[in-house]
């Protein structure tokens, strides 16, 4: 995880500058709020009504309930790192040093070993909302953090039309 601000960017191509300026933006100050909020939200679900909630549960959804509650904490602290770290560099409590130190130790999780579908239906509304949210959130601060490290401009000139056609061609088991 690299922070723009740490970087000595090699050409101004417009994504550096948009990434330099993002990180002391009210834009960034919105998604740091959306993301701390939705570490409380959860915490507070998880310790309040997802606790009466899981332990209605049969227990291989109560399994289920666990192992997605336990994914969720990690994504979002995962998030929460991110988003303190770029406001540190932001407001000058760190060095691009220690930010990158930091940045070393704490990586964003793919969203591999997703459970099946039918899994997640049977988890309680309330779980699965914050699922999504971690999720969606997630790929905006990755998407972020490649239009700040650079390594998104890369992605973006792909053709996003046949990366679809593959990914939906993988998910039905068809060669190409």
């Amino acid at each position: 995880m690299n922070d723009v601000l740490m970087l000595e960017p090699q050409v101004d191509d417009g994504a550096i500058s948009f990434a330099r300026g993002f990180v002391k933006s009210d834009a960034f100050m919105l998604l740091f709020r959306e993301g701390m909020g939705l570490v409380e939200q959860t915490a507070s679900y998880l310790d309040g009504d997802g606790r009466a909630e899981s332990a209605a549960l049969p227990r291989d959804v109560a399994l289920t309930y666990a192992t997605e509650s336990m994914r969720l904490t990690t994504r979002l602290m995962q998030i929460a790192s991110w988003l303190l770290v770029q406001r540190a560099v932001a407001e000058g409590e760190m060095t691009a040093e220690q930010a990158r130190a930091e940045n070393n130790k704490v990586r964003m999780s793919d969203a591999a070993g997703q459970p099946a579908h039918d899994e997640v239906a049977r988890l309680p509304q309330a779980l699965r909302d914050l699922m999504a949210h971690s999720v969606r959130l997630q790929e905006r601060i990755r998407h972020l953090e490649g239009q700040m490290s650079g390594t998104g401009l890369a992605r973006e000139q792909a053709n996003p039309v046949q990366d679809q056609l593959a990914n939906l061609q993988a998910r039905l088991g068809l060669g190409r």
